[in-house]
């Protein structure tokens, strides 16, 4: 299951990400992932003053949206990394890693999350597809906005046509591990917020001893 998320930037937030990637430095892609031959895209340069702006910006926005925490049930959130892609450039059909190097420990990606900073139709092409069994999902998401989904499914980047896509990606580790388990809590929750105060109190407070019971048990 994917969850694309409105609104998750501010119109000056957004505007202020595309202040910063004019003026940073960017570095090609693959210094964070050198083994994958398909990936062609810049990222800003962890040196640069506004690699720390930047993270920051997106990290507040991701921890005040609500459907992003309900959805993802985050435990930790890796930094969140500017990207640009240019004409011709495109990132192949991938799984994420599911570790990342972090300190103190590694971080295990279990969700993961782009949000989207260029206006789609700043350029062509550059749809994030989301492969789910045979059918590809193309997602070009307004500019602040974004979108959330488990790192085990296979993904790519198609190549852009013209213009720059400008993202932010960042990856969760989630307090539900299993990807199936989150889904059905992530709806089970969304059942109790819209429908629990219809529900006679018996069977609400039944729900509820179901959704807790199962969060309980299925937190790492």
């Amino acid at each position: 299951m994917f969850l694309e998320l409105p609104d998750v930037l501010t119109v000056g937030e957004v505007q202020r990400l595309r202040e910063i990637a004019r003026s940073a430095s960017f570095v090609d892609g693959r210094i964070s992932n050198p083994h994958n031959q398909t990936k062609q895209n810049l990222q800003v340069d962890t040196r640069d003053a506004g690699f720390q702006e930047s993270s920051r910006i997106v990290g507040q926005a991701l921890q005040r949206s609500e459907l992003f925490v309900r959805f993802a049930f985050p435990t930790r959130v890796a930094t969140p990394l500017l990207c640009r892609y240019e004409p011709g450039m495109h990132y192949g059909k991938h799984p994420d890693a599911a570790f990342l190097p972090m300190q103190p420990t590694p971080l295990r990606s279990d969700v993961s999350c782009t949000v989207f900073v260029a206006d789609p139709s700043d350029y062509e092409g550059g749809e994030l597809c989301i492969h789910l069994g045979s059918r590809p999902i193309l997602v070009k998401g307004l500019a602040g906005s974004a979108v959330v989904y488990p790192s085990t499914t296979i993904h790519e980047v198609l190549p852009v046509r013209s213009g720059a896509r400008l993202v932010a990606i960042t990856f969760v580790q989630s307090q539900i591990v299993d990807e199936k388990q989150r889904e059905l809590l992530y709806t089970l929750n969304e059942v109790a917020a819209l429908e629990g105060l219809n529900m006679q109190w018996d069977n609400r407070v039944r729900l509820e001893h179901v959704r807790h019971s199962l969060h309980r048990m299925w937190a790492s």
